[in-house]
């Protein structure tokens, strides 16, 4: 499903917006790896013209997100696991980084990491994936927040849209979100105690766990992957 397009900003054009929300729509699976886009059907479902939409596709073949495929049309790219692991490699690297930083603090402030914690086992009480995904995303932004350096956090985003969906292809799986939830509350233990080894081993082993189930997940949506 996608959300039609609103002009929320007065300098923001709508190309702009149309491109935001069809990134999102990949990333969350919304629009699903190697699925059809058509101009006409994705102007009428994002109440837009085609101009936007079609502006828009063409800065995501440019990303290597969308691919044009002759004689068959536009689609949404599929996953390589490739890319998968650069942008593991990134965010690992960065985030191990930002995780020393923040240690560095004498008292750092773990209250909102907390309060996230807290959210996601009511995500998971409820089985709310999604809102889980969300206080997942928002426990990883504040390590970077503590650290000093949010902008960080940005730049991984830009690099880990196809972690992201090999992320969500893992969910809805209770078994795998409680290790998940698991995982962040040694994380924050190990930042309030600045414990930099259990940190840094923790990091990486939770940056590596979606893609040590990329061949399990190939397996199984075989249609969504490419070499």
């Amino acid at each position: 499903m996608l959300s039609p397009v609103v002009r929320d900003r007065a300098s923001a054009r709508t190309s702009d917006r149309v491109y935001d929300e069809l990134v999102s729509a990949i990333r969350e699976l919304r629009l699903a790896p190697g699925a059809s886009l058509s101009e006409t059907d994705l102007a009428e479902r994002l109440h837009v013209s085609r101009t936007p939409v079609r502006e828009a596709l063409a800065r995501l073949v440019d990303a290597g997100l969308v691919r044009v495929v002759p004689q068959v049309g536009t689609r949404v790219g599929l996953i390589r696991l490739r890319d998968v692991e650069e942008a593991r490699f990134v965010r690992e690297s960065l985030e191990i980084a930002a995780f020393e930083v923040a240690c560095a603090d004498p008292a750092p402030d773990v209250s909102e990491l907390r309060e996230l914690l807290e959210r996601q086992e009511h995500s998971y009480r409820t089985e709310n994936y999604e809102a889980f995904f969300a206080a997942d995303e928002a426990l990883h932004t504040q390590i970077f927040t503590l650290s000093g350096y949010p902008g960080a956090w940005q730049a991984v985003q830009r690099m880990k849209l196809q972690l992201d969906r090999l992320r969500r292809l893992t969910l809805p799986d209770s078994a795998t979100v409680r290790e998940l939830i698991d995982e962040h509350r040694m994380i924050v233990d190990a930042l309030e105690t600045a414990d930099l080894s259990a940190g840094r081993s923790l990091l990486s082993r939770h940056a590596r766990r979606a893609l040590e189930l990329g061949p399990a997940l190939r397996a199984k949506y075989p249609d969504y992957f490419t070499e």
